[in-house]
């Protein structure tokens, strides 16, 4: 396994009114985060805030290229992003327990915090159709050009890990430096984007670089 410390590129926030920073989506423009009872987007060059739309927003958040998916308490809601309007809703798998949310492969991808679990779920029914074990409590999950992360947080301590999408087995690590912990965690390619929890802060990390192959 590698392991390596995190390097932190920006770090964005406090933001008025904002008082804990949950799920993090990526648009391919703008990153969208969770701030309890609105989702908020965030310019990830200038840190600016450029819009919010009213939504239950106290967990994960992906975007699946047209519709954001939120988790809301026990539900997954999908969400009209120009007006926040529930256009769908299923049962989340860890009824209330969840945390991180990623869309990819047409499936949601769904943390469980306490019981150190990542499902994928179809995004239709809620059915879960497997299920991979951490050995840490899971915080953001997010996939980035076929490879699966989720952040860690117990303590003060956090990590972002990149995990065997088959066996769950962790293949790097990346170390957050004590007290900077990651709540929700998604990527655009060359950077995570980390939610800072009650900090309120969203942290931009560096994602390690890919040797192409030659020949």
């Amino acid at each position: 396994m590698k392991r390596a410390t995190a390097e932190i590129l920006h770090e964005h926030g406090p933001f008025p009114g904002v008082d804990a920073v949950h799920g993090l989506a990526w648009d391919g423009e703008r990153v969208w985060f969770a701030a309890g009872d609105r989702l908020h987007t965030l310019d990830p060059d200038s840190g600016a805030v450029q819009q919010a739309i009213e939504a239950t927003a106290d967990a994960g958040t992906a975007f699946d290229g047209r519709h954001l998916y939120q988790i809301a308490g026990d539900r997954i809601h999908k969400l009209d992003p120009a007006t926040g309007r529930v256009l769908a809703d299923i049962p989340a798998p860890g009824h209330g327990g969840d945390s991180g949310l990623a869309w990819a492969e047409g499936s949601l991808w769904v943390g469980q915090y306490r019981e150190r679990r990542i499902h994928q779920v179809d995004p239709q029914t809620g059915a879960v159709l497997r299920t991979l074990e951490s050995n840490r409590f899971v915080t953001g999950v997010t996939w980035v050009e076929g490879e699966l992360w989720h952040g860690t947080w117990e303590g003060e301590q956090s990590e972002l890990r990149h995990l065997d999408p088959r066996t769950g087995k962790v293949l790097e690590q990346l170390e957050m430096p004590p007290g900077e912990i990651v709540s929700g965690l998604d990527s655009d390619g060359e950077q995570f984007f980390c939610g800072g929890g009650g900090s309120g802060k969203v942290r931009v990390v560096r994602r390690p670089t890919r040797v192409a192959a030659t020949g």
